[in-house]
């Protein structure tokens, strides 16, 4: 109903910088995500005071549901990095979630070698962690550089 109005702004901040559709990401309201969505005048890329995007954020979280209806729009992108250089791929491969990191890798324009600021990029992250299954998918992509070294070489 709030929405019909002309005088509601769906991208509104409030002082931590998340809109209703930030806080419906972050919450799982996969019902208030979809709506706001379908609006043409919601921006899905609006950072938090974090730096973080929707998609960052619904990645870190593990909200999957969010996830794919994020990547349904084309202004969207999977390789934006929060304040502290952590792109979705990595978020999931530091999660280890599987599912995750299997949709974002079925996009064809993820950079599955992103380095955050100390150059760990998603395969460390699953190395590191012990997350063999997400080691074994991320060895399997065709531009993955496993040699290439960490902040510490």
């Amino acid at each position: 109903m709030l929405l019909r109005r002309g005088d509601v702004n769906p991208n509104k901040p409030d002082q931590h910088d998340k809109t209703a559709l930030g806080w419906g990401v972050y919450y799982g309201c996969g019902g208030v995500v979809k709506v706001l969505l379908q609006r043409d005048d919601i921006n899905p890329n609006k950072r938090d005071i974090q730096g973080q995007t929707l998609l960052n954020c619904a990645a870190q979280i593990g909200h999957i549901e969010a996830v794919k209806m994020l990547l349904g729009r084309d202004d969207v992108n999977p390789n934006t990095p929060d304040n502290l250089g952590t792109t979705p791929l990595a978020w999931g491969a530091r999660n280890g979630d599987e599912e995750l990191v299997k949709i974002l890798l079925g996009r064809d324009n993820v950079n599955t070698n992103y380095s955050n600021e100390c150059c760990l990029e998603p395969l460390w992250w699953a190395a590191y962690y012990g997350y063999d299954g997400i080691v074994r998918i991320l060895l399997g992509c065709n531009d993955i550089n496993p040699d290439k070294p960490d902040g510490t070489g």
